[in-house]
Parts: C-alpha cells; sequence; structure tokens
C-alpha cells in the first residue's frame, strides 16, 4: 500500500506466525514497529525503528497511524510496550479505541 502522504514510501505488513512487524520504505531506508500477536483481538507493539536517513521525516508516525488503522479495520487492540508507540498514543486521544491500556 502507497502512503499518499509522499508517493516515494510505502508502509507493509509483515506476519509470520505470532511475531510481525509494520514496515515503511522510504527512499530505500526502512523504519519498522515490531509486535506479538497474543491473541486473535491483541497485538504487543513492542520496538520502533527509525534509521538516521528517516528521522524527522515523520516515518515513525505514520507506521503508528498504520497500525491504528489495521487495528480498526481487523478488529484487534495494541498494547503499546514500545516507548515511541506509547507516547504517540498520549499524544492522540482520537486513537484511544485500538489500544488496550
Amino acid at each position: 500500500m502507497t502512503d499518499p502522504a509522499n508517493a516515494d514510501s510505502a508502509i507493509r505488513k509483515e506476519l509470520s506466525g505470532a511475531k510481525g512487524r509494520y514496515v515503511l520504505t522510504e527512499n530505500g531506508a526502512e523504519a519498522e514497529i515490531t509486535f506479538s500477536v497474543t491473541s486473535a483481538t491483541l497485538i504487543i507493539a513492542d520496538h520502533t525503528g527509525v534509521p538516521e536517513a528517516l528521522r524527522g521525516s515523520g516515518a515513525g508516525l505514520r507506521l503508528v497511524e498504520y497500525m491504528v488503522t489495521d487495528a480498526r479495520a481487523s478488529g484487534f487492540r495494541i498494547m503499546p510496550l514500545c516507548p515511541f508507540v506509547n507516547a504517540m498514543r498520549k499524544r492522540h486521544p482520537e486513537w484511544a479505541d485500538a489500544f488496550a491500556v
């Protein structure tokens, strides 16, 4: 899926068993949020990694926005173990329905 905010970036979800990640690829660099699936209705977002080349570009926020949209569409909630994801949750109270805290 192409991110309309940046025509040169794309976000995808990768899932392998109980582990997965949301990956944003932009200008050859990859940012990611890794997660664990605990049940059909809950994932734990455990790490956000943004390379130096993408820092300050909003890549991390775009990944969290994508994850929230996916949670709403797929019927699961997010446990924000990752400090960055938790900070974004606090800044965006309109996302409260997507989080399990």
